[in-house]
């Protein structure tokens, strides 16, 4: 880990949605050190500012892959940014998914809107090491067709079962209608032998663990990533405190036993 931002050039810009974009990112010189998933690193737009932004892929060759939302000046400044220009990182910060915990389980990703970026690794990590788990199930909802995200590999996922779902569905549009738990139901897992992966807005990540909890999954193979100001990403400034956690360090990533008491509490 580094608390230097580091130069990295984009090579290449996909345009997931209006307000979205994908980049891969080459280290200018050395790279930084490995990235897991779920982990995150504090994208710098130079003249604007830093964010903290969740790795959303994780080539073998030193590259990274950010996936973000353009929605404030700092971000619409990584959004703006095209293949050749350079942006600043450091990094890796922060716990992640730990695939390898949930090994002989079966595997449920649920992901609401963007949520599912940090879930990417996780998912690509999981088909290649499949023989290590059990079903693999991911479950993707979003508010509406035009926000979904990584449109061109969700159908190719080797999964047991792969469902969308969208809450405005539009003109066209022929799957599932509703929010993401509605497709618990159509899942294929175990509870009681099943990690799951949740990432999304808070209302989602609350009412997806209620669920699970209530079809037989321990808290604690409920895994939710959690989002508050980060700032400075190691721990000092306290502006993503979360009760007891300072989630730059102490999360994004933690078990839902340690989540669920925070987030009911309203000052929090």
């Amino acid at each position: 880990m580094t608390a230097l931002p580091v130069p990295h050039r984009v090579v290449d810009r996909h345009r997931e949605t209006h307000d979205t974009v994908t980049l891969r990112l080459k280290p200018v010189g050395e790279a930084l050190s490995a990235f897991a998933p779920g982990q995150f690193a504090m994208m710098y737009a130079f003249g604007r500012g830093e964010v903290p932004i969740s790795v959303s892929g994780i080539p073998r060759d030193g590259d990274l892959v950010h996936t973000v939302r353009g929605v404030g000046a700092v971000s619409a400044g990584l959004y703006d940014a095209q293949v050749g220009d350079v942006l600043a990182l450091r990094g890796p910060y922060g716990t992640g998914w730990e695939l390898s915990a949930a090994t002989g389980h079966d595997l449920l990703v649920v992901a609401g809107g963007i949520g599912l970026a940090p879930l990417r690794p996780l998912i690509h990590d999981a088909v290649l090491d499949a023989e290590a788990y059990g079903r693999l199930n991911v479950l993707i909802g979003a508010r509406g067709p035009a926000e979904l995200i990584c449109r061109a590999e969700t159908g190719r996922w080797p999964t047991a079962y792969t469902g969308v779902t969208v809450d405005r569905p539009g003109d066209g549009w022929t799957g599932q209608i509703g929010v993401v738990t509605r497709l618990l139901g159509l899942a294929r897992f175990e509870p009681t032998a099943t990690t799951a992966f949740v990432c999304g807005p808070e209302p989602m990540i609350r009412a997806t663990a209620r669920d699970l909890l209530h079809r037989g999954l321990p808290a604690d193979r409920i895994k939710v990533s959690l989002e508050r100001n980060m700032r400075c990403a190691t721990g000092h400034c306290g502006h993503c405190q979360l009760g007891p956690l300072l989630l730059c360090r102490d999360g994004p990533v933690v078990g839902w036993d340690i989540a669920e008491p925070l987030l009911y509490v309203r000052e929090l």
